[in-house]
């Protein structure tokens, strides 16, 4: 196995984003993403409008991640697609599709679970990225998901803390809504934060035991600043906007390190590697690289495109089940709620 090539093809359907994506082993020969633009209007996901566009977007994804990579499906070794967690909707488009294809070809079904595919990015063959040696802390943060997790290798996975309510991608769309910009909020803040104090505006920060999070009460305290601050100055937010985003990003990223630092501290383990679409944050980069010179950490940052949701993340996870012979039957069904390890 080890000098064979073994084509995997790669569905991802669990949100808004279609994707298909083909390996060649750990090496990715392509990943393309068909965003759907249907919800900006609307300022959030809408799961029905989600499936659908799944359902427009699906074939024409997958027949471009073939011709990208230059691979006919008569070639390919098995067919990994996304389980859950997600949206119930959207999952069974691609797990419809992954199941009738691999039917289609007779060749092996491989699901994977969503969240251990963003953390495994990191084995992706890519000369931009390198790859954590275990035992490493992931910390997987994205608008349904925020995690502290211990990866003692490929498969083995402990969820040492998770958000209790919001996940840490929602509450920057939420935040950035209750300003007025438009959807998806998190990268407009981002953007903006690089021009303001992050000193200029105090948010109270949740007290939560352990490793666990929350994010709903620090939402709430900024809806009521903000509310407050326009009864007196109705141009408060426009005037202010760049100092306001800083003050938000600030607040979210000493929540995120302090409990990466407290992950550290029980676990004696100083390797750390994030996942997920907020990982694509410049102030959690930022702080992370910081951490490396003043912690004493190495840390682990995957390429832009393998942090928000795609199907390389994936395929990776598909090739190291399919050398271990992890295949799946035709009885599958999507899970909307899928623990790591579950």
């Amino acid at each position: 196995m080890e000098n064979q090539k073994k084509y995997i093809l790669a569905i991802e359907s669990s949100c808004d984003d279609t994707s298909a994506a083909v390996l060649c082993n750990t090496k990715v020969l392509s990943n393309v993403v068909a965003t759907q633009e249907i919800h900006k209007q609307y300022g959030g996901v809408v799961p029905e409008l989600a499936s659908r566009a799944h359902q427009q977007n699906i074939v024409p994804v997958v027949h471009q991640a073939l011709a990208k990579a230059n691979i006919d499906k008569k070639q390919l070794s098995a067919i990994a697609f996304t389980r859950g967690p997600g949206l119930m909707g959207s999952l069974l488009v691609g797990t419809s599709f992954a199941k009738s294809l691999a039917l289609g070809l007779n060749i092996p079904l491989i699901e994977v679970n969503h969240m251990e595919a963003h953390i495994l990015a990191h084995f992706i063959d890519d000369e931009s990225q390198t790859v954590p040696p275990f035992p490493f802390l992931a910390m997987t943060i994205s608008g349904g998901h925020t995690q502290i997790v211990k990866v003692s290798d490929h498969f083995t996975m402990e969820v040492l803390g998770e958000t209790l309510d919001d996940a840490v991608g929602e509450a920057f769309d939420k935040s950035a809504k209750l300003m007025g910009l438009p959807y998806p909020g998190g990268p407009l803040i981002d953007k903006y934060a690089k021009h303001g104090n992050p000193s200029a505006f105090k948010f109270p920060k949740p007290k939560v035991d352990g490793l666990n999070f929350s994010f709903s009460g620090l939402k709430t305290s900024i809806l009521y600043f903000l509310q407050r601050e326009t009864q007196k100055n109705p141009d408060f937010i426009s005037e202010n906007i760049n100092d306001i985003c800083a003050s938000v990003q600030f607040t979210i990223m000493e929540i995120l390190m302090g409990k990466l630092q407290m992950a550290v501290k029980q676990t004696n383990i100083h390797v750390i590697a994030i996942g997920g679409g907020v990982a694509a944050n410049s102030g959690i980069r930022d702080r992370l690289r910081e951490a490396e010179q003043n912690l004493g950490w190495t840390t682990f940052i995957p390429k832009f495109e393998y942090c928000t949701d795609n199907a390389a993340m994936i395929g990776i996870v598909g090739f190291l089940k399919y050398q271990k012979g992890e295949f799946t039957d035709q009885s599958i069904a999507a899970k909307a709620r899928y623990a790591i390890g579950g």
